[in-house]
């Protein structure tokens, strides 16, 4: 018996709001070079190649299921700067050091124009969604 999930991935395409854009450098590096100066990091000369532009979704861990701890339970808790990406599977595969910038957001308007890199692939792929640890740039 095969188990239908198209009213999940309906669901879960609802929560992709955000307008998103996947980079990646030509040479396959990050590109991004230290401003030594200011210590902020900058693009590097490298041409950077449009992979993919979709639908998507930029979130801090547990932003879209507000579930309370249990009593007594212990957890570590995501840093300030954690964001995760929500995908839909049809995208690429991503690797680490490739850039996500966001054009677009129904949820957030502060994310416009913000760009991430992606500092792990394999948090979690399900039926519906790929999931990526980033951190942000700018």
């Amino acid at each position: 018996m095969a188990l239908d999930l198209s009213g999940v991935r309906r669901v879960v395409e609802g929560l992709l709001d955000d307008e998103v854009q996947l980079w990646r450098d030509a040479d396959g590096a990050s590109g991004e070079e230290l401003d030594e100066r200011t210590g902020e990091l900058k693009p590097g000369g490298g041409a950077a190649v449009l992979l993919w532009e979709g639908s998507g979704a930029i979130v801090r861990p547990g932003q879209l299921s507000p579930v309370p701890p249990l009593d007594g339970a212990h957890a570590s808790l995501p840093g300030s700067t954690a964001y995760q990406a929500l995908l839909p599977l049809p995208a690429p595969p991503v690797m680490p050091d490739d850039v996500l910038s966001v054009s677009g957001s129904a949820r957030d308007e502060q994310l416009v124009g913000r760009r991430f890199r992606v500092a792990e692939v394999a948090v979690g792929t399900y039926a519906v969604v790929r999931v990526l640890r980033l951190e942000m740039i700018s």
